[in-house]
């Protein structure tokens, strides 16, 4: 079995049961609400220096625990080798208590997948789920039966499940309390709130946060108000593929970028992903890409000059009661004469692309995965083909991104590259007036 300590990416599968995901870290034991024992601890530094010397300090996965221990990694995201890109974070002795809000269902849902990570990050101690579905009116829904033999492996060990934010112990004055939320869009306002007067001092967001610029706005004041720093999962911003673009692109007279983002959705998935990420392709899956654009390009509602959707690559559905993009492309060009552009597919593929052209000649490209990785994770995916394939690859992204926030919050050092709720609200400004100009020259 993996070493307590040894710091995973993504969920492991068990050499006796091929393709199950290990949901808790075998071996990982801990006496009272996420507390490692002495065991436990002395197990995890043991772990931990196995690690280190048998495979780089990023997050690994394999098909199998032999596979896993030969240091098979998700993505092209560097190592290492490469530590400008991803730095290893030195770490607080102390692990941070997170509690993550909305769940959702197993291999589906983005905030089981984070818990699954937190749960094997030394840095992350683990005290509570609050799943509202669940273990609410969703009791029979799909995916009920699998989230309930996982709370019923995680209670005995110390992680509290809840109903809702309001059943949580309040923090004590001068305590710290990380609280992840993945829940709906639309719910995550409320939960926000809620955990802010429960005493969070810090939260991270699934993006795009809320599902308009005005209620973004409102968190982001009762945030300044009760002094709780704010985070949000754009992921995209510490990538290796991404950077490697913006640098050959500075380096390059005359280069325009062009950021190509594909999901695996299959025609037949596309009503339910409408359904369930309703906020619309832009605040959802192309969010990250704007978030790169307002981050890095200077893109903002007022820089913008123009948007020019590429309609041959745009398809508008409605399905069901909502209308939405299942593909989209549009070019921006700034005022100071900065171009840009945006292409994403829901039924695409699992790949994100980087293309840096000169007078429509494409110079160079970056991509992740990259072939070799490919074909790990395809192999792994038909192992698991329950399991959302973008788990696989963006693994280490999302581990460097909680990793970077729960170190701020254990030692105060800056959360490098992570975006701010104030880049989060311009994301999402960005993302209203683009959807709208985008529709309407299309009609």
């Amino acid at each position: 079995a993996v070493a307590v300590g040894a710091r995973v990416g993504a969920p492991r599968a068990s050499s006796a049961s091929p393709g199950r995901v290990r949901l808790v870290g075998e071996g990982r034991k801990r006496s009272g609400r996420g507390a490692l024992s002495e065991e436990g601890e002395q197990a995890a530094e043991e772990g931990a220096a196995a690690a280190a010397s048998s495979r780089s300090w990023c997050g690994c996965f394999g098909a199998n625990e032999s596979s896993a221990e030969s240091g098979t990694c998700l993505s092209s995201f560097p190592h290492a080798d490469a530590p400008a890109f991803s730095p290893p974070v030195k770490m607080s002795t102390s692990p941070v208590d997170v509690v993550v809000v909305g769940c959702g269902c197993p291999k589906r849902g983005m905030g089981w997948y984070h818990l699954v990570q937190m749960l094997d990050m030394d840095i992350a101690n683990v005290v509570a789920v609050v799943e509202p579905w669940y273990l609410g009116p969703g009791g029979e829904a799909p995916g009920a039966a699998e989230f309930m033999e996982m709370k019923a492996e995680l209670e005995p060990k110390g992680v509290a499940f809840h109903a809702s934010i309001g059943d949580l112990t309040p923090v004590a004055p001068g305590g710290k309390l990380a609280v992840l939320i993945a829940g709906r869009t639309a719910d995550n306002p409320r939960f926000f709130r809620e955990c802010v007067d429960k005493g969070a001092t810090h939260i991270y967001l699934e993006k795009p946060g809320a599902p308009s610029v005005a209620e973004l706005e409102e968190m982001r004041d009762l945030a300044r108000e009760r002094n709780v720093g704010v985070f949000l999962g754009y992921n995209k911003n510490v990538t290796k593929y991404v950077t490697l673009a913006r640098e050959f692109e500075a380096s390059t007279p005359g280069a325009e970028t062009t950021f190509i983002h594909c999901n695996a959705y299959k025609p037949e998935e596309l009503a339910e992903c409408f359904s369930r990420n309703r906020e619309g392709m832009l605040k959802n899956m192309a969010v990250h890409e704007l978030a790169l654009l307002v981050t890095y390009y200077g893109v903002s509602t007022e820089s913008v000059a123009s948007v020019e959707p590429i309609a041959e690559e745009c398809t508008l559905q409605t399905l069901g009661e909502f209308t939405d993009f299942s593909k989209v492309a549009f070019k921006v060009t700034t005022k100071d004469g900065k171009s840009v552009t945006v292409k994403a597919d829901r039924c695409g593929g699992s790949t994100s692309t980087a293309q840096v052209s000169v007078d429509g000649e494409v110079k160079f490209t970056s991509v992740t995965p990259d072939d070799e990785l490919k074909a790990k994770v395809e192999a792994q995916q038909a192992e698991d083909p329950a399991m959302m394939p973008y788990f696989f690859l963006q693994s280490d992204d999302y581990d460097t991104l909680k990793t970077r926030v729960l170190n701020h919050v254990a030692t105060g050092a800056e959360a490098e590259g992570i975006a701010t709720i104030d880049i989060a609200i311009e994301t999402l400004k960005c993302a209203e007036m683009f959807n709208e100009q985008i529709r309407a020259a299309l009609a």
